[in-house]
Parts: C-alpha cells; structure tokens; sequence
C-alpha cells in the first residue's frame, strides 16, 4: 500500500522559513521520481519543485526558484521542501507526489500539509 506522510507545515510570518518533510512508502522510492505540488484558497493546485529518482536533476516553478530547495534522501524514503524567504501568496496546501513506472506511470498523493505565511 503506498503511503504519502507530509509533515512540517504551519504558521510562519513573512519573510520566515519552514521545511516540508514527506515520507514514503510501499513502494520502491529510489526509484520514483518525486515532486511538490500546492493548492492556494481558491486556486488550481499547481507545480512547485520536482526531482528525479537518483537526486541529480531538479526543477522549480518560477514563482519559488530561488527560495525553495527540493532533495531527497533515499536511504530514509524521505523527501524535503526547504521553503525560505516565504511570502503571503506561498499560503497553499502542499502535496507530496510520487510518480513510479510498473508498464505504466502511476501517481500518487500525499495528504497535504498546510502552510499559511502571514503578512
């Protein structure tokens, strides 16, 4: 059974950091490319950050490139989110997504963790 746990979110002001932790499992997660995704109040959930499954490419929406910092540690499943330089609009739920290949790519979503950035 795959399992998404995303932790680490909460209230923060302006200008502050936090960093998002997602722990996987039930799948092989070393082979997984893994990414974050947010839904603001009343938005579209959209991309944030993605990495691929060994850590050596990474890729950023434009609106977080420069202040948020995607890794992985494959040795504890686990995947990270540093958010720093946080602004009112980072304000979202974020998701953890793993997208794995058995003859055909599967997607899978975490719960979601709330951030919520105060101005």
């Amino acid at each position: 059974q795959v399992q998404l746990v995303e932790s680490g979110g909460g209230l923060v002001q302006f200008g502050g950091s936090l960093r998002l932790s997602c722990v996987a499992s039930g799948f092989t997660f070393s082979n997984a490319d893994m990414s974050w995704y947010r839904q603001g109040p009343g938005k579209e959930r959209e991309f944030v950050a993605a990495i691929t499954s060994n850590g050596g490419s990474t890729n950023y929406a434009g609106s977080v490139k420069g202040r948020f910092t995607i890794s992985r540690d494959n040795a504890k499943n686990t995947v990270l989110l540093q958010m720093n330089s946080l602004k009112p609009e980072d304000t979202a739920v974020y998701y953890c997504n793993a997208r794995t290949y058995v003859r055909a790519y599967n997607y899978w979503w975490g719960q979601g963790t709330q951030v919520t950035v105060s101005s």
